[in-house]
Parts: structure tokens; sequence; C-alpha cells
């Protein structure tokens, strides 16, 4: 555990003097996962990630601003044709692990679903797949997708990075009373979004009360940039952790077919974003941020790391996890008489 968050926090900081975007996730991400295919000993206890993720909730909370409600009745048509862009892109993906990769059609569903990756492969072991295959796969789409989004933007998207080497925000000398909005938030959040049965609780939680406590105006304030960094690098070890204990020639494999997958996601996203912003007046850019495949801790760190609308991202990837969770075993039962047939 210790050698992986080393791992990860050299990465973080020669990504952040490098000037790269999304540093401190990134570097921990490359270099963890690097170390891992080689070979190296790195595990990340999943409790230890959950404990920085409530920060991470906290901290994309805080982007929820009071003007939000003016703008959520522009989502409807967004939230609409990400229902549309998920099924379309869905079943590209399931045909080409299916005849590509040769997964198993219950491996090839639960791989292709861009829902939760835990939920994904506790689902699909549950339904018969290769749970290693399927969280291999998921693990290597965010990777995939999270390196190359911040990249682009940083090519293509004018994208300027902190004049330091932590994230943007404020220091730890915050007031006394946003101390304990951000502490309520960490520990009551989860515990409420786990009573609701809520997918993501440790994320969703602290971030559904900081956002309700930004937008009704009791806090201003976000996590301390040193804490965010902190979780980042927690959040980017853990990625990369996921390849450890694999061949290095399983993993490579892996990350092939992963990438064609990648390919299909990430050009039906960017087609509907530019249908979408077209139909909507919204930048485009914005509309593929928030229908990329990455986690939803991710890619609403991806949006807040490049200064892009987090409250607009983060809420569609939250009804994109929700749409797979719930449909995904109907979805599932009516997909597998299909490859049967085959």
């Amino acid at each position: 555990m210790f050698l992986a968050i080393a791992i990860g926090s050299v990465g973080g900081g020669v990504f952040a003097t490098m000037k790269l975007p999304l540093p401190w996730m990134l570097g921990a991400m490359v270099f963890v996962t690097v170390a891992a295919v080689l070979g190296t000993q790195v595990r990340l206890p999943h409790m230890l990630r959950q404990s920085m993720v409530v920060f991470i909730g906290a901290m994309l909370g805080s982007q929820f601003t009071p003007d939000l409600v003016d703008r959520v009745g522009q989502w409807v048509v967004t939230i609409s044709g990400l229902a549309i862009y998920g099924a379309l892109a869905l079943a590209l993906v399931l045909y080409y692990l299916k005849f590509y990769g040769n997964y198993d059609p219950v491996t090839s569903y639960f791989a292709a679903a861009p829902g939760g990756l835990n939920d994904m492969t506790l689902i699909g072991r549950e339904m018969g797949g290769d749970d290693r295959v399927i969280a291999l796969t998921h693990a290597s789409r965010i990777l995939l997708v999270v390196m190359t989004i911040p990249i682009m933007f940083r090519i293509f998207g004018g994208y300027e990075s902190p004049p330091g080497l932590l994230p943007r925000g404020p220091g730890f000398d915050l007031p006394l009373n946003e101390w304990l909005i951000l502490l309520g938030c960490a520990t009551i959040g989860p515990f409420i979004a786990r009573r609701l049965k809520l997918p993501a609780a440790f994320l969703l939680g602290p971030l559904a009360l900081s956002a309700t406590a930004h937008i009704a105006g009791w806090s201003t304030a976000s996590p301390p940039a040193g804490l965010v960094a902190a979780a980042q690098v927690v959040l980017g070890t853990a990625v990369g952790c996921r390849f450890a204990g694999t061949h290095y020639r399983e993993v490579l494999r892996i990350i092939q077919i992963s990438l064609g997958s990648a390919i299909i996601w990430m050009s039906s996203a960017v087609g509907f974003g530019l249908l979408i912003g077209e139909l909507t007046g919204l930048p485009w850019y914005v509309v593929t941020l928030a229908y990329a495949p990455g986690g939803l801790a991710e890619m609403s760190l991806v949006a807040f790391g490049i200064g892009q609308d987090v409250a607009f991202v983060a809420t569609h990837h939250l009804c994109r996890i929700g749409m797979v969770v719930l449909l995904a075993p109907l979805a599932f039962k009516l997909i597998a008489r299909y490859f049967t047939a085959q």
C-alpha cells in the first residue's frame, strides 16, 4: 500500500511539474499502472479509496451554485440524448467485444455497459461472467478515456494549468463553519446514501449534501487544494492497482481490446456532442465531456481540472450510471437471447 501511494505521489508530482492537466490523478494513474504491469506488488485497500472519495464528492458538490435551478430545465434534451447515445454505443461495443475480443456473451455485455466499475463487475459475476476480465476492461476504458480527454483539451481547448503545483482551491485556513460543513458532508453523506441504497454512496452522498449546502447558500468554499490533490493521488493509484497481479501479456491484450471500445465510445460521444450542441446551443465539448464513458469521480474531476461545468457533467454521469444499473439485468436477458441464437 505504501509503495503504491509513494509511486502515485511521485507520478503526480512529475505530471504537475510538467504542467499537464489533472496531474495528480493522471500521474498517479500512469506511474502505478506501469509499475503494476511490470510486476511490482502494489495494492490499495478499497476503504482507503472510499475515505478519500468522500472529499472528492464534497469538492464536486461545491461547484453546484444557486443558479443551477434555473439551468436544470435545459438538461432535459441532453439527458434524453444521453439515453439514446448510451443504447447505441453500448450495442456497438457489445458487438465489438463479442466478435473481436472473443469475450463470452455475459462478459461482453457487462464489460461494455458503462455503469460503475464495481457495480458491473459484481452483477456480471452473479450472472456468470468473468469478473476479472470485466474489471480489467472497465479499468482500461477509464484509464484510456481519462488520459485522453485532458490532453485533448490541452491541445485543442485552450486549457491553462494553475500557476502552482496544486489544483485550484483554497488553503487549509478555512473558517470553522466551512470545516464543519465539509466534515459533515464527508461523514454523514455516505451513511445517508447507503441507507437509501444509492450507487457510489461514498461519492454521491457527500456530493449531494455539499451541493445542497452550496445551492442554499450555507457554504461558499470548496475543500483545500492540498486535500484534493491527495485524494486525486489515491484515486489514480486505485485505478493503477487494478492491473496488479495480472500477467503483463494479459493486461496488454485487454488494453488493446479496450482501446477499440474506447474509440467507439469516444467517437460516438463526440458525434452526439456535436448534434446535441446544435440542438441546445450548449458547447459541444461540454456535452461530449458529460457523455464520455469514464468513471463518475474521474470524469467529474476532469471537468473540475479543466474548468468546465462540473454540475452539468456530474449530473449526466449520475444519470448514466443510474440508467445502466437499473436496466442492465433486464437488457442483458434480451441481448443474451440474440447471442444464443448466433
